[in-house]
């Protein structure tokens, strides 16, 4: 008769501490293989594609993570604390308008360095009870810089928290599109942002340089024959 088992995978049935130590192997195994593959090409990546990268089954990774909501909260469970721990930084800092923008580039990098975590801050994950709460937290607090930027006359009072949401949006977009090819396009919009979120009296930090027209060019060939996200 012949096995259907993967090379490498192990079932999780033996006894006792077999069990446990089969169990963790595979559950570290599927963590980097996930971690690796969402943070090359995003959440689009199939529980399929994790396993086989992991050398594990389907039905290995099931027992693991039965849902998908499960594995991404199990993968980016630091880099949400990460998170939430951008915007408590961005409280400490003596000036809050300095602190605001400080924030929208550490969130902003957090996306650029991981395009998983780009597609995680620009989702909703309703069963992964652990990375909503953090999210929430990291929400409340959000209100509260937003509120001290304003009362320094830096930030402009029609700015509201969804106005965050929206960058993240596009900045996900701009990440995904430019790829490889300009890595660090994404500077420039949140560049761009800021003076645009900015009262006119607000200290305005440094518009980033452009990326080049050849790095652009590159990125634009690519999507023609790709599509978005293709790096």
């Amino acid at each position: 008769m012949t096995s259907s088992a993967v090379p490498g995978d192990t079932s999780d049935q033996q006894p006792g501490a077999g069990l446990r130590a089969d169990a963790e192997r595979n559950r570290c195994r599927i963590l980097a293989a996930a971690r690796s593959l969402y943070a090359r090409a995003g959440l689009g990546v199939s529980m399929a594609s994790i396993a086989r990268e992991a050398g594990v089954g389907q039905a290995t990774l099931s027992r693991r993570f039965p849902t998908k909501d499960d594995l991404v909260a199990a993968v980016f469970a630091e880099r949400m604390d990460a998170y939430a721990a951008a915007v408590t930084a961005a409280l400490d800092d003596p000036d809050p308008w300095h602190g605001f923008t400080g924030y929208l580039h550490a969130i902003c990098a957090m996306q650029a360095a991981d395009r998983g975590f780009a597609d995680v801050l620009t989702m909703a994950f309703p069963t992964a009870k652990t990375l909503e709460a953090r999210r929430a937290e990291a929400y409340d607090r959000l209100l509260e810089l937003i509120a001290r930027a304003k009362n320094t006359g830096h930030l402009r009072d029609d700015f509201t928290h969804q106005d965050v949401v929206i960058l993240l949006i596009a900045n996900a977009g701009v990440i995904a599109a430019a790829g490889d090819d300009a890595p660090d396009a994404w500077r420039r919009l949140v560049g761009h942002m800021i003076r645009s979120y900015a009262a006119p009296d607000a200290p305005i930090p440094e518009l980033p340089e452009a990326p080049r027209p050849t790095a652009l060019y590159r990125a634009m060939v690519r999507l023609s024959r790709t599509g978005p996200g293709t790096a």
